[in-house]
């Protein structure tokens, strides 16, 4: 059995404890980017520059391009996006809704949205548009 001396140099580097520093960096940084991700990108029409009428519990209903709805970011079906607003107007009758629509989507699909919004009540009603840049 040989016998290391105090003052004798090590021959190598413990680097684990590195590796685990990086792991949780790379950890952190990839559950900060994902966070960052809020609902669905569409190319809004340009507007006044009026205030934000955002409520707290303001449920978004966006139009894409391709003409797909979702509802908070969740793809949904015309009948799916009746069924959801109707159960949360019944749970919150001042239900506030935002309207996104994408620049480029048909007119007739935005006002069939508005239609059923105004068939199952909903008042608190919002058009969302970006602020033009003077």
């Amino acid at each position: 059995m040989k016998v290391q001396e105090d003052n004798a140099p090590f021959d190598d580097i413990n680097v684990t404890p590195m590796l685990d520093l990086a792991y949780v960096l790379l950890v952190i940084f990839i559950i900060m980017t994902t966070a960052s991700v809020q609902g669905v990108k569409v190319n809004l029409p340009k507007a006044s520059n009026a205030p934000s009428l955002a409520k707290p519990q303001t449920k978004a209903i966006t139009i894409a391009e391709g003409g797909q709805i979702y509802l908070d970011a969740y793809p949904v079906s015309i009948e799916e996006l009746r069924t959801r607003l109707g159960q949360l107007k019944a749970a919150n009758p001042e239900l506030p809704v935002v309207v996104k629509g994408d620049t480029v989507v048909q007119y007739g699909k935005v006002m069939e949205v508005l239609e059923l919004l105004g068939q199952l009540d909903i008042t608190q009603l919002g058009l969302v548009t970006q602020r033009l840049v003077k």
